[in-house]
């Protein structure tokens, strides 16, 4: 069995963002020459998110508004967390949009169901943070 792992780095300007990481991911799988196996992405860092879903620009909205009516970011000092920082919003958010996902490799490509793409969502962004792909097979 072949391993092969690969970090991507994201330096996301706003806030918040859902960036469509599906072709960085493919092309790990390329490098990897893995055939048969399993893809694992997941965020290291603990204020973002890799989630799989359909890429339509009215969905990622609606991400948006339903995480910001279940983790507000304002006002700041409702949170416990929030003593010299005001990020305790996005670890809410990112518990609840999960920290992985993982994909079965089936002939050389992401064996997806109907319009499923893999994303990266920043919480707490303006600052560089990465997303491990790890590549096991065949």
């Amino acid at each position: 069995m072949k391993s092969f792992r690969k970090e991507l780095w994201f330096s996301v300007p706003t806030r918040r963002a859902y960036i469509n990481i599906t072709p960085q991911v493919e092309e790990c799988l390329r490098e990897s020459g893995i055939r048969e196996g399993i893809v694992l992405c997941n965020a290291m860092h603990i204020t973002a998110s890799v989630f799989i879903n359909d890429d339509e620009a009215g969905l990622h909205h609606d991400y948006d508004v339903w995480l910001e009516k279940l983790a507000p970011h304002e006002p700041v000092t409702q949170y416990h967390h929030n003593v010299g920082e005001d990020n305790a919003d996005a670890h809410m958010k990112r518990q609840i949009m999960g920290r992985e996902v993982v994909v079965a490799v089936t002939d050389g490509k992401l064996d997806f169901g109907t319009w499923e793409q893999i994303f990266y969502g920043e919480f707490d962004g303006c600052r560089k943070k990465r997303v491990l792909v790890k590549i096991i097979g065949e």
